[in-house]
């Protein structure tokens, strides 16, 4: 099982997901399901948010851990842009925690870029990092100039990881993100990693060099899409499911490692984007 080194620990390099869970009650019983058969094969990493079904994801998350033991799991949650503030971000993570009926979080992300200045924000999370509520810290969605202007930030340094859209498809992080981020140390949790099930048009499952992939592990395409995103070993992906079945096989893709002809071979389909392109994307 491949692993990743986020805030001192070490966890397999496929966790759990939970953007759009919660939502649809006549799905909580499955999703219930699908995040502790996750664990069960191998997965420590839940991520979730507040901003996910407005706080919906958090409950389902709280509910399907509390059969489980919560030291052995790793639990990232967020904050809002509009919650990021001195005044607000205590009260925000509260209820988050309330929420997930826990009274730590392992690594609290900033969701992405609001008004709040950054340096209040970093402030806040360093302030709430010492009353032991959270664990560790870290950013979503930077590009690399906020990631330069957070490094420049006392404290700045201190964050974990940086949560961004990343798949094989959506490659704008190689050109800058990538190489900064290893250069500094700093991890990838890889939101999205298989586009959503490939439902964004790029026709990744269908491509027939990923098709070709599969059959040779004898894997699922997607599968060989998790395998390509964690194949830094700084890249920690995290798929979403409410599939039992869908859930264990994305935790087992952690233990394919695809060869260098291979990867060629994707690249060769999916190329790393040029400056303009990966300016695009971002």
């Amino acid at each position: 099982m491949k692993t990743v080194k986020i805030a001192g620990q070490t966890v397999p390099a496929i966790g759990i997901g939970t953007w759009h869970m919660g939502d649809d009650p006549a799905q909580r019983a499955a999703e219930i399901a699908a995040i502790q058969a996750g664990i069960t094969a191998g997965a420590r990493v839940i991520d979730t948010a507040e901003m996910y079904g407005s706080g919906r994801a958090e409950s389902l998350v709280g509910e399907a851990l509390q059969s489980l033991d919560r030291d052995q799991l790793f639990l990232i949650s967020k904050v809002l842009p509009e919650n990021a503030s001195k005044r607000r971000m205590e009260a925000s993570l509260d209820a988050s925690l309330q929420r997930l009926r826990t009274d730590h979080v392992d690594l609290y992300l900033y969701h992405w870029r609001g008004s709040v200045p950054l340096a209040e924000t970093v402030a806040e999370l360093q302030r709430l990092q010492r009353t032991g509520k959270i664990r560790s810290w870290g950013v979503s969605n930077f590009d690399i100039a906020d990631l330069q202007e957070l490094w420049a930030l006392p404290g700045g340094d201190q964050a974990v990881a940086n949560e961004d859209l990343y798949h094989l498809g959506s490659r704008g992080l190689d050109y800058a993100v990538l190489p900064w981020q290893a250069d500094h140390n700093l991890p990838l949790i890889a939101y999205s990693p298989v586009a959503q099930g490939d439902s964004w048009g790029q026709h990744l499952a269908t491509n027939a060099t990923v098709k070709r992939i599969a059959v040779a592990h004898d894997v699922t395409v997607y599968q060989v899409l998790l395998a390509w995103a964690i194949r830094n070993p700084q890249t920690l992906a995290i798929p979403q499911t409410s599939s039992v079945a869908h859930m264990t096989q994305n935790i087992a893709a952690g233990e394919l490692t695809l060869t260098p002809t291979e990867l060629a071979a994707l690249d060769q389909q999916f190329p790393r984007p040029t400056k303009k392109e990966a300016l695009d994307i971002i």
